[in-house]
């Protein structure tokens, strides 16, 4: 697994020499871009629109535009002093935490922890500790020029690092337009959704979840290399067009989960034959 960071962990006096590996990786189907004429990749080139000609790399500058059309202009040695001061090769455990204290909107990404040479030992007791106490350690990290927020946690038998999101980069649902507030909801409407919840309640299995999007993407693409001839599947609509009340789309799909009775139902029945 391939190595992107070396560092320590540190909380209290402890220091434990680590490596970062990426614990995720993006499957998505990459697709290029052709001349339709002659099918060449298309090039991308960087135009200044008011000098009409292309620009090359030591000729661009960073900067922060604080205004329309007014900028800052910020020195490359600027900006390495600050990375500098910033990139200290640590992960510093400011305080423990219970999980599921932390909203799941904060999370980011999330990176193995590996023991570097020497720091086998306080690695095992810091996992360890972690497991016993039932917490994780929010803790602080510099990658790649960006300061980030992150959470220590034991993930199987590894020390798992999840950066998240600083409160103000998590936008307030206060803003989020046309949410009912005071709705009334029918008792009937409610039940019924209730049984449909709990009649589609399993234990979460993640190896049975597949991206259909990308496997089908995948076999057109053999297909279309082996000169196949490829006819789209019509899908059937999740409810039937002429449902349009919510009671009746609720009953149908009842009648579609074909499942042993479960908690809420089977206590039901017990209560009657009782």
């Amino acid at each position: 697994m391939h190595t992107i960071w070396k560092g320590s962990i540190s909380f209290g006096l402890v220091n434990i020499p680590v490596k970062l590996h990426a614990a995720t990786e993006d499957k998505d189907v990459k697709l290029r871009q052709l001349h339709k004429e002659c099918n060449t990749p298309i090039n991308y080139k960087k135009i200044c629109p008011v000098c009409d000609r292309e620009v090359k790399n030591e000729e661009i500058v960073k900067a922060y535009e604080y205004a329309k059309n007014k900028f800052v202009i910020l020195d490359e040695e600027d900006l390495e002093t600050i990375k500098k001061e910033n990139e200290e090769k640590a992960v510093e455990i400011l305080e423990f935490v219970k999980l599921e204290e932390i909203d799941p909107i904060y999370f980011q990404r999330s990176y193995f922890l590996s023991p570097d040479t020497g720091g086998m030992k306080a690695y095992a007791l810091l996992r360890q500790a972690l497991k016993e106490s039932g917490k994780i350690g929010v803790a602080k990290i510099t990658i790649r020029s960006k300061e980030q927020l992150a959470v220590v946690r034991v993930y199987e038998d590894t020390l798992l690092m999840e950066t998240i999101y600083y409160p103000d980069e998590v936008r307030s649902a206060k803003d989020v337009p046309n949410i009912p507030s005071k709705e009334k909801v029918v008792q009937k409407e409610l039940e019924t959704a209730l049984m449909l919840i709990d009649q589609l309640t399993v234990k979460f299995d993640p190896e049975k979840y597949h991206d259909d999007y990308r496997t089908a993407l995948l076999e057109l693409i053999e297909k279309k290399k082996a000169g196949e001839t490829v006819t789209a599947k019509e899908k059937e609509p999740a409810i039937p067009p002429d449902m349009t009340d919510l009671m009746s789309a609720l009953e149908a799909s009842l009648k579609k989960v074909k499942k042993k009775p479960s908690g809420r139902k089977r206590k039901t029945q017990e209560k009657k034959e009782a």
